[in-house]
């Protein structure tokens, strides 16, 4: 089997970096390679050990650029490809002004199979390598969300939604066919290749009591199975959900009501919790989500990063698209910046980009298949360009550290700045792979 040698600055995470001084937590080649073979990676470490290993490898030099882990997003959804930009709304009515109307198109299976072109070529050229996604209510959107994520050999971890009211007909299904066809789904594609499956109630207010039982017996019977739901993006949100499970001490304990909690449960949003709901997804286990462009772009509030981490919740980062206003996830930890400064909290350049790569594959337990160069790890792997655009060349001209380089990266950059990006060890980006 033969090996390819990629050359550069290599750049991998061991930990979460405590501040943009932090050396201990990461490992950086100034002339690195990654040896790739069979998908997986070989080798990593200086280019002069890593050749004198495998002296028979293909050689890319992609000098100077950085190469990195391949950046993952932990909630968008696949439906939303049109909706981004939309303009003018709140959450519950931007829902039901463009969301709903767009989703109902995927319904028909030429409609799905453009789309999800369209999503992955997107996802790709901004360095994401791993996603989970939302797909419709309609098993078509999710047949062709795998379908397309098989054929480019991607890891991506998605789910039919469940949504069974307070939608338009043509969107709603029953509890028993959100059950019935997402045990199928669930069946076909979870563990298939590099698929897994995330159980998928689009959130209390689109589900019934007793559909949300449904998804409990999903995720009794498949524990191994991811959960995603949204949980406290929007105040009115908050309000109708309490109007609609009475019983309920606030929002998490509907789902909780539900045992809904758990290591592999994923809450998008989580912006105005209590006190009470931060120590259930404490002691569950389960990842609060931070969409940092999304809950700016609907005014939903400022996810509190540090408090969260520091009451013991796992968190991740998100573009959630088309809430979200950009595939690029430095884009997202460039939002993500400034909405820990109106908290008066300090998001450093070296924890940008760990929460894209090992942060991220940590909350979904993958980490010893993605979010680093280690040796062993699948070989998503991205090249990042510092000097993409006029204006980020000049800028380098002054940057003397690697966290320099890094935050002008996650502040200047976007899909221009991803040079390549190679998935399972193959050239992948859509444009020059």
């Amino acid at each position: 089997m033969s090996v390819t040698i990629l050359r550069g600055r290599t750049l991998s995470f061991r930990k979460l970096p405590r501040s943009h001084t932090d050396e201990a937590s990461y490992v950086f080649e100034e002339d690195g390679a990654v040896a790739v073979k069979g998908g997986l990676i070989a080798e990593n470490g200086s280019f002069s050990a890593v050749r004198k290993q495998f002296s028979d490898a293909e050689i890319i030099d992609h000098r100077p650029n950085l190469i990195v882990p391949g950046f993952i997003d932990t909630h968008l959804h696949f439906p939303q490809v049109q909706v981004i930009g939309s303009f003018g709304a709140k959450l519950l009515d931007w829902l039901n002004t463009y969301t709903f109307v767009e989703e109902q198109k995927y319904s028909d299976a030429a409609h799905c199979d453009r789309m999800a072109t369209h999503f992955f070529d997107n996802l790709l050229r901004n360095g994401t390598t791993t996603a989970v996604a939302y797909c419709s209510v309609h098993k078509t959107s999710a047949e062709a969300y795998f379908s397309e994520a098989e054929r480019r050999n991607l890891r991506m971890i998605g789910g039919k939604v469940m949504m069974d009211r307070n939608a338009p007909d043509a969107l709603c299904d029953t509890p028993q066919s959100a059950y019935d066809d997402s045990k199928d789904l669930i069946a076909k594609w979870h563990g298939r290749g590099r698929a897994l499956y995330a159980i998928s109630p689009r959130f209390a207010i689109t589900s019934t009591p007793t559909q949300l039982e449904m998804a409990q017996a999903l995720k009794a019977e498949h524990p191994d199975c991811y959960l995603q739901t949204h949980l406290s993006e929007n105040d009115a949100e908050i309000k109708l959900t309490l109007e609609l499970y009475q019983s309920a001490r606030d929002y998490l304990d509907v789902y909780q009501m539900y045992d809904l909690l758990g290591d592999k449960s994923l809450f998008g949003h989580c912006i105005h919790l209590n006190g009470r709901e931060r120590a259930a997804l404490a002691r569950s286990n389960s990842v609060a989500v931070f969409c940092p462009t999304s809950n700016l772009f609907l005014g939903s509030g400022l996810f509190d990063e540090d408090g969260l981490r520091e009451q013991g919740v796992r968190t991740a980062v998100a573009t959630d698209i088309g809430g979200g206003t950009s595939y690029s996830m430095l884009k997202t930890l460039d939002e993500a910046y400034k909405v820990l400064q109106l908290r008066n909290q300090i998001l450093n350049p070296l924890k940008s980009f760990y929460m894209m790569t090992l942060g991220n594959a940590r909350a979904l337990q993958l980490e010893q298949q993605i979010g680093t160069l280690e040796e062993g790890s699948e070989a998503d792997i991205i090249v990042m360009d510092s000097r993409a655009t006029a204006a980020m060349a000049v800028r380098m001209e002054t940057v003397n550290t690697l966290s320099e380089e890094l935050f002008v990266l996650q502040t200047m950059g976007d899909d221009r700045a991803v040079a390549a990006t190679y998935v399972a060890g193959k050239s992948s980006h859509p444009d020059n792979g």
